[in-house]
């Protein structure tokens, strides 16, 4: 184990950044660094600062826009113990399985390829900014299968998160620019653009439950529960509680709640079972 903690890079949100962090990539990483007890600190980057910071850590982007552009984004982790630099947050999953297999409570990737198999959302090609290709190797294919059908499923329906993001007062015009700039090719000309409410807000809702149908079948499948191999948790779990992460803090109340309670319940217990993993280290 490394004597000199991680340095891991997480985008600021508004003050304080403990209570508000709500980027579900840096959260998988986030979840897989307390998992493994892995001894890290907590950079914050401000939105608008991310190109920057990538930039001068010589880390190219690992996501690009459909239009072949690059998208600058976090986790980043910086590993004094062996020089690792990594800005992915698969990557960083399996660096961190490979590096330090037997650290905290195991094995971040039991083989149970088969039990991570849903159906992909029907517009999944529609996503603006695909996840970046699995370099790990054919063991994490089915990983890496799950991670994007469930980045697909959350990101159709992520309007519904924007109206009550938690936006730093200090940034909040460069990240609403930002925002607007990335969905340009959907049409969106404003912040305005984002605004969904009324019926179409109660269609995009009634269709993100539906959406979420393939996933909660396969978190109820085992009994014993509420995780996707029962009562083992692994790295596909995080990838769903990284994303419930975001819709805690971004949701309405009462929308959060009715999520909870959705399909038997089974988001609602996931997100409660990874709490002990969920400690916002400084």
């Amino acid at each position: 184990m490394s004597r000199s903690p991680i340095v891991f890079y997480d985008i600021a949100q508004a003050p304080p950044v403990e209570k508000t962090c709500c980027s579900p990539n840096p959260w998988k990483t986030r979840l897989a660094l307390n998992f493994k007890a892995v001894p890290y600190t907590t950079t914050w980057v401000a939105l608008p600062d991310i190109a920057q910071v990538r930039t001068g850590l010589h880390i190219p982007a690992c996501r690009k826009f459909q239009d072949g552009t690059d998208f600058f984004t976090l986790p980043i982790i910086q590993d004094p113990a062996t020089s690792a630099l990594l800005g992915d947050s698969f990557d960083i999953a399996i660096y961190l399985q490979q590096t330090y297999p037997d650290a905290g409570a195991g094995d971040l990737f039991p083989p149970h390829p088969t039990a991570l198999d849903f159906a992909p959302p029907a517009q999944a090609d529609a996503i603006m900014v695909p996840l970046s290709a699995c370099r790990g190797g054919p063991e994490f294919a089915a990983y890496a299968r799950f991670n994007a059908r469930v980045d697909a499923v959350f990101s159709l329906h992520v309007q519904l998160t924007v109206q009550e993001f938690p936006l730093d007062p200090a940034t909040a015009e460069a990240t609403k620019a930002e925002f607007v700039r990335r969905a340009a090719g959907a049409g969106v000309r404003s912040w305005d653009d984002f605004t969904l409410a009324g019926e179409a807000r109660e269609s995009t809702l009634a269709s993100f439950r539906d959406a979420l149908g393939g996933l909660a079948a396969l978190l109820l499948r085992d009994t014993a529960g509420p995780f996707l191999f029962g009562a083992r948790p692994s790295y596909a779990d995080m990838i769903v509680g990284a994303w419930l992460r975001m819709m805690c803090v971004t949701l309405p109340k009462g929308e959060w709640r009715d999520l909870r309670g959705w399909h038997e319940g089974a988001f609602g217990r996931l997100h409660d079972a990874l709490e002990v993993y969920a400690e916002v280290k400084k």
